[in-house]
């Protein structure tokens, strides 16, 4: 598990920034999105990415009231998020190709 562990680290941030690309989502909602893609984050590990993100302005959070208790911090892209993920994106097909054909070729050995 401790590998996965490792390997997920690598790639949650570029994860973090596709979910809030594709709609504004808050901390806890961003944390089930994950866990329903089938990668086991804690919200523990998503709010110091977030911080940092938001410090590196990829992202910004805003203040919204909640439909059902306190006021939430929902999270939208920049344009420097953007682009962040294109790169992301463009970075992850350079290693995915890769390592997938060589995983496929030690299944045939």
């Amino acid at each position: 598990m401790a590998v996965r562990s490792q390997l997920l680290k690598g790639i949650l941030e570029g994860c973090i920034l596709a979910i809030i690309a594709s709609e504004t989502v808050y901390g806890y909602e961003l944390a089930m999105k994950l866990q329903n893609q089938g990668l086991d984050v804690s919200e523990g590990s998503i709010y110091p990415i977030l911080l940092r993100l938001q410090k590196e302005k990829l992202i910004q959070g805003e203040m919204k009231k909640s439909p059902s208790g306190p006021n939430r911090k929902y999270y939208t892209l920049t344009d420097a998020g953007k682009e962040s993920l294109l790169t992301f994106r463009e970075n992850w097909e350079n290693v995915k190709k890769p390592v997938d054909q060589l995983l496929r070729s030690k299944e045939e050995l």
